[in-house]
């Protein structure tokens, strides 16, 4: 078990990260009050701890392709013996169209967000490959039609642009 320490200020490190990763050192340590420096070593400390994963650009896939469809899908599973639901969980990572993998509380046991080519090919996936498996009880199959807000970025701001448009000038 390792003694890494978060601190307050890798919290807000963090913070800013999450919501601009593309801020660059210095503007980082400017933001926090530190030194430049220090800001790379955290960084450095934070992802060999694993507490920083990685780094992603958030992409509007269905702005280049209107057939591209994201789902979100339900799975009441029969956990394993001595390993619950992890085994099961493993399996459903390693399919190349799963973004996540998630345990849950409530009706379902794991949701699983799935990209594909189109919501035809998303309903195949989940009747030949995710249902058959082994542990699969159920599904329930919820289609992504729309997002507004993702990874906190905002898709569609309609009150904004309603909002500019009904400025009257003198």
């Amino acid at each position: 078990m390792s003694n890494f320490t978060v601190t307050a200020t890798d919290k807000k490190l963090l913070d800013l990260l999450a919501t601009d990763a593309k801020l660059t050192h210095d503007q980082l340590a400017a933001m926090l009050g530190v030194a430049e420096t220090e800001v790379s070593e955290r960084i450095a400390a934070l992802e060999a701890e694993g507490i920083i994963k990685g780094y992603q650009a958030v992409i509007d896939w269905e702005a280049i392709d209107a057939n591209k469809a994201t789902a979100l899908i339900q799975l009441k599973v029969t956990p394993e013996p001595d390993q619950g639901f992890d085994k099961l969980a493993h399996r459903i990572m390693q399919f190349e169209e799963v973004e996540g993998v998630y345990l849950m509380s409530g009706g379902y046991d794991l949701t699983v967000i799935i990209q594909g080519q189109s919501m035809r090919d998303i309903a195949l996936f989940v009747a030949r490959r995710l249902s058959t498996l082994e542990g699969v009880q159920g599904t329930g199959t919820h289609f992504i039609l729309s997002r507004y807000k993702d990874r906190n970025v905002i898709y569609h701001d309609e009150a904004q642009k309603e909002t500019r448009s009904n400025v009257f000038y003198d």
